[in-house]
């Protein structure tokens, strides 16, 4: 049986854009091209997308997996890998979860927070090769110089700065806003001020930077959590941004 890449992406929650840019840099052909141009993807195929899938929740880059997938090493065996990292992965988000809620506690009760638990389950360093891959290696040593320098309170105001605009921007979702309307793009204003504590991107990298929270599944995941639209509106409106203000 095949399913076309239409088919794949809809029960993947992927996009045929993404599927076709992991055929280009040679991570998954399809099993076949029809004479019409339709690209298919069999039984071995969909195998390999799934263990892509379960690397790219491991936060590997694109590189990094194809390395792994080259190893041929049999199939039983990698996904008992697989299931051990993402055991693994689950224990760390458990403690990134308790230090979130620790977090909560004390902003709510006005205490300071405490280095030794506010940043439990944190890994920053997990990301740094897709980051050098995308945006170069000055962009990753400015990002990391510059979260150092937030201290605890910079940090804890960072996120919730983050938190208030995926809200207001799930909000507005809700409701069908326009990506141009005003209070969007003052949300949007504010995200690119948020990102910018980082690291400041222009027209051409924040248009990148917001097409990945449609495009990569870990990112529309962390939008969509604030309500369904919230990353696609996201996008859009970055776009108007990007005219309007980067240009």
């Amino acid at each position: 049986m095949e399913w076309t890449i239409h088919q794949v992406a809809t029960a993947t929650g992927t996009t045929s854009r993404t599927l076709r840019h992991y055929a280009d840099i040679g991570l998954l052909a399809p099993s076949r091209v029809g004479p019409n141009g339709y690209r298919y993807y069999d039984d071995a195929a969909l195998r390999r997308y799934q263990r892509i899938l379960l690397l790219r929740e491991l936060g590997l880059g694109l590189s990094t997996i194809a390395g792994v997938l080259e190893e041929r090493t049999d199939e039983v065996t990698a996904l008992r890998e697989h299931a051990g990292l993402l055991e693994a992965e689950a224990a760390r988000l458990t403690r990134l979860a308790a230090s979130v809620r620790e977090t909560i506690r004390r902003t709510e009760t006005g205490e300071e927070l405490d280095v030794r638990t506010s940043f439990e389950g944190f890994d920053a360093s997990r990301y740094e090769e897709e980051v050098v891959q995308r945006w170069g290696r000055d962009a990753h040593e400015a990002a990391q110089r510059n979260w150092r320098e937030l201290g605890e309170e910079g940090r804890a105001a960072n996120a919730a700065e983050a938190d208030a605009i995926g809200r207001g921007l799930a909000a507005a979702a809700a409701r069908g806003a326009d990506p141009g309307e005003r209070e969007v793009q003052d949300l949007l204003r504010r995200h690119h001020a948020w990102v910018s504590e980082f690291w400041t991107p222009g027209a051409e990298a924040y248009r990148g930077l917001t097409a990945m929270y449609v495009d990569d599944e870990r990112f529309r995941a962390t939008y969509e959590a604030y309500g369904p639209g919230t990353a696609v509106l996201l996008r859009d409106a970055a776009e108007v941004f990007a005219q309007r203000e980067l240009v």
